[in-house]
């Protein structure tokens, strides 16, 4: 009996308010939920398997586009474009296509996904649940880094048909491809949570983006640059996402991978810092 009164007494004490407008996760609940995942976990499962369910379009899509943009750019300036001593012009374009895929789609999962919620209207059932905006940060973001890598290895992996790619420190490789997927994840979270539609959210994507996407030395060398547009290069954190990931496989970069790794560590914490205070706060997603 007195095991029964206080079972009944902690059913009874009222669970209080998470920051997100769900409900504090209780000790039990955070040792593990249905399959021994926790509440970040299976929020991670789902965004995971949203896009792994239409991987025709989310991952062998990208990959295609890459690849014809090889295809294009490396027969028609094979002979005319030389940037390495010793690599290919196409060798050179491997890297930066893989990581332009790996970012433009890391910044669709997070971004696609709450825009979705919201203008369907199911958001209020997450809102509902008893996660924090940690616990959505880390779901949403490491969602989109997993779909940004594999589609970036699929790229990779097509890629190896056409060219020989060398891996002259895959470390740095691996780094790069983590921070900046991470990155873009984090921004697309930005993105997903101040858009209202989808119009919104496509022309955060064709204005800011893909300009400074295409404008990172994807399919150039900055040294290739008038000096003004050099200098303007160097203030875009997605010249030395580009840059740092190359150097991975070649050896040889337009700046220090150590600088690059400074650049883009420190945009990630600016970008985490504001994705996460737009959580707490609840920016667009309470009423």
């Amino acid at each position: 009996m007195p095991a029964e009164r206080r079972n009944e007494r902690r059913r009874a004490v009222p669970r209080r308010e998470g920051p997100l407008g769900g409900q504090r996760t209780t000790r039990s609940e955070k040792r593990g939920g249905t399959f021994g995942m926790n509440g970040w976990q299976t929020l991670f499962y789902k965004e995971s398997l949203r896009f792994w369910r239409v991987a025709f379009q989310t991952i062998a899509g990208p990959v295609l586009t890459a690849m014809l943009y090889l295809l294009i750019f490396g027969h028609a300036l094979e002979d005319h474009v030389k940037v390495y001593d010793a690599v290919s012009y196409t060798a050179f374009l491997v890297p930066g296509l893989a990581m332009m895929s790996v970012l433009q789609n890391a910044f669709a999962n997070s971004s696609s996904s709450l825009i979705m919620s919201k203008v369907m209207g199911n958001l209020v059932f997450l809102l509902l649940t008893p996660l924090s905006y940690v616990h959505w940060f880390m779901a949403y973001v490491g969602a989109s880094i997993l779909r940004g890598v594999v589609v970036g290895v699929g790229v990779f992996a097509v890629s190896a048909f056409f060219t020989s790619i060398s891996f002259a420190a895959p470390l740095w490789i691996v780094v790069f491809a983590l921070l900046g997927a991470a990155l873009m994840g984090t921004l697309g979270l930005i993105a997903g949570l101040w858009a209202e539609k989808f119009d919104q959210l496509a022309a955060f994507q064709n204005f800011v983006v893909m300009p400074m996407t295409f404008l990172s030395g994807v399919f150039y060398s900055i040294h290739s640059l008038p000096p003004f547009w050099q200098t303007v290069s160097h203030f875009n954190p997605f010249f030395y996402m580009i840059d740092g990931f190359r150097y991975g496989f070649f050896g040889v970069s337009d700046v220090s991978p150590w600088l690059s790794l400074s650049v883009v560590g420190a945009t990630l914490l600016l970008v985490s810092v504001v994705a996460l205070y737009l959580l707490r706060t609840g920016y667009k997603i309470r009423s």
